[in-house]
């Protein structure tokens, strides 16, 4: 694993999205990119997936389209579909069809929500066929060199109703993320909103200590993001201690009990 740097103190990403790696995972997911791979990246909500996809597409100068991924997700939504405007009928292309044409990435995030007759869409780009067949039109679009598909999803959530087909997941290099560790998540507290070093440490904290939950009292644990959100008020003047509660405990549980519990946690670290 490389040695971690801070994108913030780099010379060579000012500019880019705010992102720390935590291992090789920006080598990798750039030997991917080389070599024509799709990219599968796997961990819990708020982990970093999204902002990660953000961040080296802004460093390879690639368009970017983001698709989030849901139940009624058709195959249409992706490639395109006719429109009628104007008394004609005109052909409007979907995300994937336009990342394929301008030689962008296209981020399909949660793919295990949408429907596997819809995902079936993305095989022959996933393979070493990288081509685009759209029925509708009868264009076969061949994907250019720096054309990249790639997927995510939250293991977490994974049953025998929304799971990853073998078919599709056997396409993919595949990356896991997780949660950061305490000192990485404090950089990336003060690298995204700017606050001060004890304000961090005591969110981390708290973000741990709420992890610790998971699986007896809370369904999801307290993400990266959250923990972003609350230093971003508490760097705009809202008090710790409310400024957890409505980032932290209210997005975690509707419980009154469990609630309550959570903010004995804030509490006894910001309460003093």
């Amino acid at each position: 694993m490389s040695t971690s740097t801070n994108a913030a103190n780099d010379p060579c990403t000012q500019g880019l999205p705010f992102y720390d790696a935590t291992g090789n995972e920006i080598g990798i997911f750039e030997h991917a990119w080389k070599n024509r791979l799709p990219l599968l990246i796997k961990g819990p909500t708020g982990c970093g997936k999204t902002r990660f996809v953000s961040y080296m597409a802004a460093k390879l100068g690639l368009p970017l389209y983001t698709v989030a991924c849901h139940d009624d997700l058709t195959a249409a939504d992706l490639v395109g579909r006719h429109l009628i405007g104007d008394g004609a009928t005109y052909w409007s292309d979907g995300p994937l069809t336009r990342a394929v044409r301008e030689g962008g990435i296209c981020y399909l995030d949660e793919v295990v929500e949408a429907r596997k007759d819809t995902t079936v869409v993305l095989h022959p780009l996933a393979d070493d066929r990288r081509v685009l067949p759209i029925d509708r039109t009868g264009e076969l679009i061949e994907a250019p060199a720096s054309f990249m598909l790639i997927v995510s999803y939250n293991p977490g959530y994974q049953n025998l109703m929304k799971g990853l087909k073998p078919s599709t997941r056997q396409r993919f290099v595949s990356l896991r993320f997780d949660f950061p560790s305490a000192a990485r998540e404090e950089a990336i507290l003060i690298g995204e909103t700017g606050i001060d070093t004890d304000t961090a440490k005591r969110l981390v904290a708290i973000g741990n200590s709420l992890r610790a939950l998971k699986d007896r009292d809370l369904e999801e644990v307290a993400s990266t993001r959250l923990l972003v959100y609350a230093a971003t008020l508490i760097k705009a003047g809202l008090a710790p201690v409310e400024a957890c509660r409505v980032t932290l405990v209210e997005s975690l549980t509707d419980d009154i009990e469990t609630t309550e519990a959570l903010l004995e946690i804030v509490n006894a670290t910001f309460g003093h």
